[in-house]
């Protein structure tokens, strides 16, 4: 049997061993990264494009989405199936299928294997309460270790004799005495995955400032990466307070509704502006992107409010055709 440093180094895991695979994760999920685990080939590839629907999964506990395919009936969105994931083969849960199959590649997409009968539903459900019971074990384990890493979540594999545990820390953690005592009372493989904080966020899921679901957990789990720049884009306060989520990151939405501001930007003379109309100088004061309406300041003192659909450019220059205005 392999000495200690070589089960670390190579992740292998041989009846009491461990998987060390995952330890270095980013705090964003990188581009391609899905739950599949296993690709097809180039020919098996272009049968499912052409003759199976593809449908988008979510793992329930870490609530990563992928793409897989399916020749039998209609699946419907809710239900569960098994599948092969980058953790081992597991239950899934359908999204529903997708309508577009362009962009689509052999790495991006993997095939169901069935849909999940009573057995399975019954055995995941046996397996809740056993993850309830091992995230218990596993926390206190790390106390006594005293380790600087919190646990997030604690996960059976249906199909396979594994138990996934997630955690997050500020840096590497040297978890090898805490997978010795773990194989020890569970006696099966154990693996430990650190995640980032935007992927704790998604994992356990609640409620943003909008009083909607967390945009990681019920939108998308493709984090995006989000800048200052979107913020000071969107006209918003640079208080952290404000601009961070619960994860303690800057909100997921920024990135979503930066496309719209951009575009509505645009569309629109940016402040300072001076644009001629009804035989005055004009300038832009205030761009109101959600209102979609622009401040007009003229050389008289006065101040106007025009919708954005007002204004034009044509060959360089800023137009603004009949409109109602606002009067301040």
């Amino acid at each position: 049997m392999s000495d200690e440093k070589d089960i670390i180094e190579n992740g292998e895991l041989n009846g009491q061993g461990f998987d060390a695979e995952g330890l270095s994760l980013l705090e964003d999920s990188l581009p391609g990264e899905s739950g599949i685990e296993a690709v097809i080939s180039g020919e098996e590839f272009e049968e499912l494009i052409q003759n199976s629907p593809i449908y988008r999964l979510r793992l329930v506990y870490s609530q990563e989405s992928f793409h897989a395919a399916w020749a039998g009936e209609p699946l419907s969105p809710g239900s569960m199936v098994l599948v092969p994931t980058r953790y081992g083969r597991d239950l899934a849960q359908i999204i529903g299928p997708i309508q577009k199959k362009a962009g689509q590649t052999p790495q991006s997409i993997t095939r169901i294997e069935r849909v999940a009968n009573a057995e399975d539903l019954s055995k995941a459900a046996a397996h809740r309460d056993l993850e309830k019971e091992a995230y218990g074990i596993c926390r206190e384990k790390i106390r006594s270790h005293r380790m600087e890493m919190k646990l997030v979540s604690v996960h059976y594999l249906l199909e396979e004799p594994k138990i996934l545990f997630f955690f997050t820390a500020d840096s590497r953690v040297d978890f090898r005495d805490l997978v010795k005592d773990l194989v020890g009372v569970f006696k099966t493989r154990i693996e430990l995955r650190q995640i980032g904080v935007r992927d704790e966020s998604r994992v356990v899921g609640g409620l943003g400032v909008c009083g909607r679901a967390y945009c990681c957990h019920g939108v998308s789990d493709k984090l995006k990466p989000v800048s200052i720049k979107m913020a000071k884009d969107q006209n918003l306060s640079l208080n952290s307070l404000k601009i961070s989520g619960p994860c303690g990151r800057l909100l997921c939405c920024l990135a979503y509704e930066h496309l719209f501001y951009s575009e509505q930007r645009r569309l629109s003379p940016p402040e300072g502006t001076r644009i001629n109309w009804n035989g005055s100088t004009w300038v832009v004061g205030e761009v109101n992107i959600v209102m979609g309406k622009l401040k007009l300041s003229g050389e008289d003192g006065r101040v106007v409010q025009l919708p954005l659909s007002a204004f034009h450019k044509a060959e360089g220059r800023w137009t603004v055709t009949e409109a109602k205005t606002e009067q301040d």
